[in-house]
């Protein structure tokens, strides 16, 4: 990997590390739900101009939008609206082992000792950040658990889809989530006006910031960098991005740095560690 890469790579998990703190910041004024349907519908505006899909990939693209669009980043808000920022950084990196569990049962990929020690790990430093009395609220904490799976999931959606651009996925997903978080939003949330026309500068930047640069440049790098390089090049910058969450959630929400969130972040970040890779070794083989 040259310099360029390296610096390319280092920015897209900054950019992600830092859209913990921005979301969480963005639904202290503004409901999960009515904020991510904003997100949706701005980016679709954006994008779909320029991505089309043929009609026979209509369906695939739907049931991705529904599950990565409502159940990952959808749930996602949800969850950070009752969590720190650190918390569901580091949750979120679930999505890892539950990646190895389902591809285990739909493409009978063998997980091997190594990544079953990896997942025990995870899962162990999960049950640690569970217990955090200040991470967040039980509920918060449960949806984030279902945020991380449908991200999994969603993978293995996308596994199955050929030929279609990344940002076409994200621009479609957004169209097609839109419509049901709207509904989501109208039966569960309350003033969603009045908190959209109140939102202060700070929370409008922080959307935007979730959109542009979180959303499109940090995936359109992301994947031109996975279409040069080896995956195992790439794929451990990942790791950065829940370090960087915990570290901005602290300095800059003030959040605490519990005995907690160190230890249960440093199992479950090994074990996602060991898990990614095993992944990239068996990439690798011919």
């Amino acid at each position: 990997m040259n310099p360029r890469d390296f610096l390319l790579a280092l920015c897209v998990v900054v950019f992600w590390g830092f859209n913990f703190v921005a979301i969480k910041l963005a639904v202290t004024e503004i409901p999960p739900l009515t904020l991510s349907f904003l997100r949706f519908t701005i980016t679709a505006l954006i994008l779909l101009p320029f991505f089309r899909i043929d009609i026979t990939q209509f369906k695939s693209v739907f049931f991705v939008g529904i599950v990565l669009g409502i159940g990952h980043f959808g749930f996602l808000m949800v969850g950070l609206s009752g969590a720190d920022a650190a918390t569901t950084a580091l949750l979120i990196q679930l999505g890892v082992p539950f990646s190895s569990i389902l591809a285990a049962i739909f493409f009978k990929d063998k997980l091997g000792w190594k990544r079953s020690l990896g997942m025990g790990l995870a899962f162990g430093g999960a049950a640690l950040l569970v217990g955090e009395p200040q991470g967040g609220t039980p509920f918060a904490i449960f949806i984030l658990f279902i945020s991380a799976f449908c991200w999994a999931w969603a993978n293995i959606l996308i596994k199955k889809i050929n030929h279609i651009p990344p940002l076409a996925i994200i621009g479609w997903m957004g169209l097609f989530a839109s419509p049901f978080i709207a509904a989501l939003s109208f039966m569960l949330e309350d003033n969603q006006m009045q908190a959209v026309q109140s939102a202060s500068l700070q929370a409008w930047a922080m959307l935007g910031y979730t959109i542009c640069f979180s959303s499109l440049l940090a995936y359109h790098i992301w994947y031109s960098l996975i279409g040069r390089l080896d995956v195992n090049q790439v794929v451990p910058f990942t790791m950065l991005a829940p370090v960087i969450g915990v570290a901005a959630g602290v300095t800059l929400l003030g959040e605490a740095l519990t005995i907690y969130k160190i230890i249960g972040g440093m199992l479950t970040l090994c074990g996602v560690g060991i898990i990614q890779l095993r992944q990239g070794k068996k990439t690798l083989k011919p």
